[in-house]
């Protein structure tokens, strides 16, 4: 696989630009911090929205995949959904998307996603795994918060990723806001290939890789929302994956146990679980971090494996219906 010339951060850069040049169109504010960072708001003050929620999808994958929102069926209910594709999967969810750096500077902490990730080597193990590095001059980081981060924050995220506070652009989304629902449903894919990925599989064997996840009614609550989210791709949420793997047995292994229902919890609402667990992701059990639904189409052999189905009762007792 040949990473040398791909940026993620240089994609996403282009994205903000073209946001910033016209942002009352996406819904979003653009400010400047006194260091010269850019902070694009997608729903803490501004109004947001479906499409502020694609593009901030589109900025966490690296500008490595498309997003369109479309609909859902489920059961009866029909829901705004968001489709994902890249043929760059790997990069674009584990080497951009995956919302692996916690970033906690004095009394401010906000969960980071996006291509400055690829910069800071946040966290070094999952580069190490898909053979990449990012060297671009700008960095482009993603915070699910419903606070913009002070000065401090943004020296922090500018030391780390090695580039000038001017050269930095971070995009904030609230929880329990439209964009926000809609860039959560938007890591179908990625919740798939990390699932996958921590089972054993190799993420450099995919080639690429398509998802489906309804987007939920919105809920002011953050545990709520937080419930809610989850359910879409617990529940909800159907991938496809192309693959050039060898081994058959082990890829069919795999596939089962990289859905939803392979886990001891599944069949609740996420937020009985979360709340059992103290609101601790940590102590809920690994396995449901999966999407419901899974096919993996093995192009070395042209055999196909499934595992695994949408939910529509239970998205359905998700939003009280």
């Amino acid at each position: 696989m040949d990473t040398g010339k791909i940026s993620v951060n240089l994609n996403a850069w282009r994205i903000v630009e073209k946001v910033c040049e016209n942002p009352e169109s996406y819904g979003a504010t653009v400010k400047e911090t006194r260091l010269g960072a850019r902070v694009i708001d997608f729903g803490v003050e501004a109004e947001g929205g479906l499409l502020a929620g694609k593009v901030v999808t589109e900025i966490c994958l690296g500008g490595l995949g498309k997003v369109e929102i479309t609909y859902g069926e489920y059961g009866g209910l029909i829901l705004p959904s968001v489709s994902v594709y890249t043929d760059k999967p790997a990069i674009a969810t584990l080497g951009s998307q995956f919302a692996g750096w916690r970033i906690k500077v004095g009394n401010y902490s906000a969960i980071g996603s996006g291509p400055a990730r690829a910069l800071a080597s946040k966290p070094k193990s999952i580069y190490k795994e898909i053979s990449y590095r990012d060297e671009a001059d700008v960095a482009v980081m993603v915070l699910e918060t419903s606070k913009e981060p002070p000065e401090g924050v943004i020296e922090y995220i500018s030391e780390k990723c090695g580039v000038e506070p001017s050269r930095l652009s971070v995009v904030v989304v609230p929880t329990t806001s439209v964009a926000g629902f809609v860039q959560v449903s938007g890591r179908v894919v990625e919740t798939g290939i990390h699932r996958l990925a921590r089972l054993g599989f190799d993420p450099k064997a995919f080639i690429d890789a398509f998802g489906l996840a309804p987007v939920m009614p919105v809920h002011p609550d953050a545990v709520e929302a937080m419930g809610r989210m989850n359910d879409a791709i617990l529940y909800g949420g159907a991938t496809y994956y192309t693959v050039a793997y060898d081994d058959d047995e082990a890829l069919e292994r795999l596939t089962a146990r990289a859905v939803s229902s392979a886990s001891k919890e599944y069949g609740r609402p996420f937020i009985e679980i979360f709340k059992e667990a103290g609101l601790d992701f940590y102590k809920v059990d690994p396995d449901l971090f999966a999407p419901a639904s899974i096919v993996i189409n093995n192009v070395k052999t042209g055999r196909t494996f499934t595992a695994g189905a949408v939910n529509p009762q239970m998205l359905k007792k998700s939003i009280g219906l």
